[in-house]
């Protein structure tokens, strides 16, 4: 599933038609792939109803609805906002009258559909919308029906997440199951409140190749990227991760960060911790070495221990002044840094060579960019993307469908996660793994990648037998290994 943005399928439209490619062709494409993709969902049995609009997504519909009718479904076509307007729908419209479709006068909307298909407004109409759309889409809401959206929900704008409210605080916006994307899906699709009214994401494609900087996560990407262990392989061939986590009043979070990197591949952890935290880890974690007092030494002394291949800090510390001079003397390295939690409350210039990984979630990220809260979950990805070009970072952004942003403007957008991850403790277990994977992982991108989209997957397992509230950070001891079991045998069934 790759990503455009409004602009971007404005380009592509008139690339297609430099390449030969007409709209009228386009158009086709797009109703009669909306139509197979649709197929799955309806039978023979529904009564579907169209509201086509005045534009080329209204021409979309006009093209579904030739072919619904085509296969003997039971179609109407109706123009609530008036008759086309663009020349490419209007051929369109006469085209399909020859074939037997019939439209629906748009006069009295009270019927008895069981399908409803939203293809009034495209990727060019920004909300809020006018009077007489938004009442055929209050209409529409209010319908005992299934109701589709063609390429997205109208009243949702293309490459943000706000939906404008109406009388009595209704947000004046298609309400989907299921949204059919033409070519790929658009940024709202992943954003808040928007995302809400997609339902259910299907990608369509209308005949011209994907190609963009911004994507859905895979299991295949992770599948194919995940670094196979030699069979020879001994704990040095998979590096010392080196975690800066915990407190005196918050040991849970170096507990909870450790299990994420050493369930996650590391061959050595060390955790740098306090003297009460080393004693609760060393019962938990049998596996991982000391540095005492950890914080403390390294922005005193500056020195990082040798052999180290990657490193984390932030899960539960609160030291502010003791955290900026250990962190400053860890960016002086040339090793893969993670950097959670209480690291993030300081004011420097990140950039340098070596891979830098900032893991907020929207309060933090608040923080670090002065925009609100609010703000930042409407535009997650423009804000992250900018972020991470700006301060030459990785930024992993959390939350519902987290925003992996890379400083080259490489964009994923990661489908795994549910409910189960907003506890507290998630966010450490993430930091490990991360730090885990650019411990032994000379591909950093993908190490990023697959870190984010295993740690949801957890929790999507979690979901299959269990509640998704009744799951807690510390269920990933667990999880994990039954996350990497999946992957890793699904991998080898597909070859």
């Amino acid at each position: 599933m790759y990503i455009y943005e409004a602009e971007a399928i404005k380009q592509i439209d008139q690339q297609a038609a430099v390449q030969g490619f007409s709209l009228f062709a386009l158009m086709e494409n797009a109703g009669r792939n909306i139509f197979e993709a649709m197929r799955p969902y309806i039978d023979h049995t529904d009564t579907i109803l169209i509201l086509a609009g005045t534009g080329n997504n209204g021409g979309d519909g006009i093209v579904l609805a030739r072919y619904l009718h085509g296969e003997g479904f039971q179609v109407q076509l109706t123009f609530p906002l008036g008759e086309p307007k663009t020349s490419t729908a209007k051929e369109h419209l006469a085209y399909a009258k020859t074939t037997g479709v019939k439209v629906r006068a748009a006069d009295n909307l009270i019927d008895h559909s069981t399908v409803s298909v939203d293809a009034l407004l495209g990727v060019g109409v920004e909300p809020p919308l006018r009077k007489n759309a938004a009442e055929i889409v209050e209409w529409a809401n209010q319908q005992r029906t299934r109701r589709f959206a063609i390429d997205l929900p109208t009243g949702v704008a293309a490459n943000h997440g706000d939906v404008p409210t109406g009388e009595e605080s209704k947000n004046l916006a298609f309400s989907a199951e299921i949204t059919f994307a033409l070519h790929g899906a658009k940024p709202s699709a992943y954003l808040l409140p928007s995302s809400a009214f997609f339902g259910k994401l299907v990608a369509v494609p209308i005949g011209l190749q994907q190609t963009g900087t911004m994507r859905e996560l895979t299991e295949q990407d992770v599948q194919r990227t995940l670094p196979k262990r030699k069979s020879a392989g001994h704990k040095g061939a998979f590096g010392m991760s080196l975690l800066y986590a915990g407190t005196d009043s918050m040991p849970g979070s170096a507990v909870l960060a450790a299990t994420g990197a050493i369930r996650s591949g590391t061959g050595k952890l060390m955790m740098g911790t306090t003297s009460k935290v080393t004693s609760i880890l060393t019962a938990v974690i049998p596996e991982a070495t000391y540095m005492l007092d950890g914080l403390q030494t390294l922005h005193q002394t500056g020195e990082i221990p040798e052999k180290v291949s990657a490193i984390g800090i932030g899960p539960g510390l609160d030291d502010t002044a003791a955290i900026d001079k250990a962190l400053g003397h860890i960016l002086k390295s040339d090793l893969p840094v993670v950097v959670d939690a209480g690291a993030l409350y300081t004011n420097r210039d990140w950039s340098r060579k070596a891979p830098t990984v900032l893991t907020p979630h929207p309060g933090e990220f608040s923080t670090l960019t002065g925009e609100s809260i609010a703000v930042i979950q409407q535009n997650r990805i423009a804000l992250s993307s900018r972020f991470a070009k700006e301060n030459d970072v990785i930024l992993d952004l959390k939350g519902k469908y987290t925003v992996i942003a890379f400083p080259d403007g490489a964009i994923r957008i990661n489908p795994t996660g549910n409910t189960g991850l907003a506890k507290g403790g998630s966010g450490d277990v993430l930091t490990g793994m991360l730090t885990s994977f650019l411990n032994y992982d000379e591909n950093v991108y993908a190490a990023v990648q697959n870190a984010v989209y295993i740690h949801g997957l957890c929790a999507n397992i979690w979901a299959e037998t269990k509640p998704e509230r009744s799951m807690t950070a510390s269920d990933f001891q667990t999880l994990l290994p039954e996350a990497f079991n999946r992957l890793e045998n699904n991998s080898d069934k597909k070859m």
